[in-house]
């Protein structure tokens, strides 16, 4: 689907009970879609499930929005600040995309039962906590030797693991409700443990979701006959696009979505430990729409004939932005961000929404790594006739030794914590150099770490 011309950024003011005040095109012709006009409540659930909850709060918030249009699906990254008397919401990005595809296919979930014969045998109910496990038959089927206990949540014991082509078939049958087979995982507690999960949905008489069923088949006893040397698979642009959207990034956004409702307990109040349940999966959910969306960068700015928008952009202003996204973040660990003053403007050439993911990339990058109650910086300055915009933390910095090889594929200098996929900086330095730029690193060892943007000056 081909989008319409758009501003960078739409933007729309709401009053604290959820009447729409002001709003530019766009999203005045989605309020007026959903049957709604200014002066009304906004008719967007997604939207307005956002706005009370930032006005609630009485904090920024920032995060994924996928809302339906007649036309299709609009993904949007949607910031939501309390304002006075009202919210105002800025839309930084706006894609739209066609509705998922979602035909019946009975005889592939016959066959995905039918399938579901060999292994230990588990059963999860609606809030991913295991209610049972059951040992197999046969050696496949012995239990693992510390099985999951009932009542402990499904993430814990399991980490899944996308196929080759981005897939992962647990989540796509979740957001489907639909059985699904050959999901790979490994053990939380020892990665070397490695199982295909595949099950199927159960259903009370209502024919409300009560969970799923399924098994546990332990990879480490299978018997694989020696395959055949094949070419390399070429995913072209389009298709390898498509394939993320379809089995991940669609699926990803809703579960997301739903289990943000159910946290925030925008319907009603919840157990703690349900509204928790629900945060965990949000949380999960968006470290793999972080890889899903670093793995398409990835595809696009690795092909020979990969280009950007040169525009005019503001580095002042995008350093603001990138700060006012990732202040929630921030937040939670006592960390400080000091972005340009209102009134600083550095004039570049780049295209803005590249200069943007770059700059949240770095900024994001500080504040996970940065040490508790310290603080991110964010400065713009000239430098030998290009314009210059540092992203400054109080860490340890980077040894100059590495400083080259961080910006390799999948390179983590050796941290084994969750956040990062390790291709940030590598996509990042890739869009500044297709913009006439660079990324390169400052900072004596022991100092904090200085990621300083580069890009032409503008005019």
């Amino acid at each position: 689907m081909n989008n319409p011309a758009h501003p960078a950024i739409v933007r729309a003011t709401l009053a604290t009970d959820g009447r729409l005040l002001e709003a530019d095109a766009p999203l005045l012709a989605l309020q007026r879609e959903a049957g709604a006009d200014l002066g009304m409540v906004i008719a967007v659930p997604q939207l307005a499930a956002i706005v009370r909850l930032a006005a609630r709060l009485n904090v920024t918030l920032s995060r994924p929005v996928v809302a339906a249009a007649e036309r299709g699906d609009i993904d949007m990254w949607v910031r939501a600040r309390p304002e006075g008397n009202g919210v105002t919401l800025s839309v930084v990005d706006w894609r739209e995309r066609p509705p998922l595809d979602m035909p019946a296919d009975n005889g592939q979930r016959d066959a995905d039962i039918a399938a579901l014969s060999e292994g230990w045998t588990w059963q999860i109910d609606t809030q991913l906590r295991f209610e049972m496990v059951l040992e197999g038959e046969g050696q496949d089927g012995a239990l693992p030797p510390e099985p999951p206990v009932p009542g402990s949540r499904f993430s814990s014991y399991f980490q899944l693991q996308a196929n080759a082509d981005g897939d992962m078939a647990m989540l796509r049958g979740f957001a489907l409700r639909r059985a699904f087979r050959d999901q790979q995982a490994v053990l939380a507690k020892d990665a070397a443990s490695r199982f295909s999960l595949s099950a199927f949905p159960m259903f009370d008489q209502a024919g409300q979701l009560k969970g799923y069923r399924g098994t546990a088949f332990p990879m480490v006893r299978a018997v694989v006959a020696p395959m055949a040397q094949e070419p390399q698979l070429t995913l072209y642009p389009a298709e390898f696009g498509r394939r993320l959207d379809r089995s991940l990034r669609q699926p990803l956004g809703r579960i997301i979505a739903n289990a943000d409702t159910i946290s925030a307990q925008l319907e009603g109040p919840l157990r703690p430990d349900y509204a928790g349940y629900a945060s965990d999966i949000a949380v999960a959910g968006r470290h793999l729409m972080a890889l899903v969306d670093d793995l398409a960068d990835l595809q696009a700015i690795d092909r020979p004939d990969f280009s950007v928008v040169a525009e005019p952009v503001d580095l002042a202003d995008l350093g603001r932005r990138a700060a006012g996204l990732l202040a929630v973040k921030a937040l939670d660990r006592r960390i400080a961000i000091v972005a340009p003053s209102p009134d600083a403007s550095l004039m570049a050439t780049g295209e803005f929404r590249r200069v943007l993911q770059i700059l949240v990339n770095l900024v994001g990058n500080a504040v996970r790594y940065a040490p508790e109650g310290s603080e991110v910086r964010i400065a713009t300055e000239w430098e030998s006739g290009q314009a210059r915009i540092a992203v400054i933390d109080q860490g340890s910095g980077v040894d100059p030794a590495n400083r080259e090889r961080i910006f390799e594929k999948f390179e983590r200098l050796g941290r084994d914590d969750a956040g990062g996929s390790g291709l940030g900086l590598y996509i990042s330095r890739r869009l500044a150099r297709a913009m006439g730029g660079d990324i390169v690193i400052g900072g004596a060892p022991g100092e904090g770490a200085r990621f300083i943007l580069s890009l032409p000056v503008s005019g």
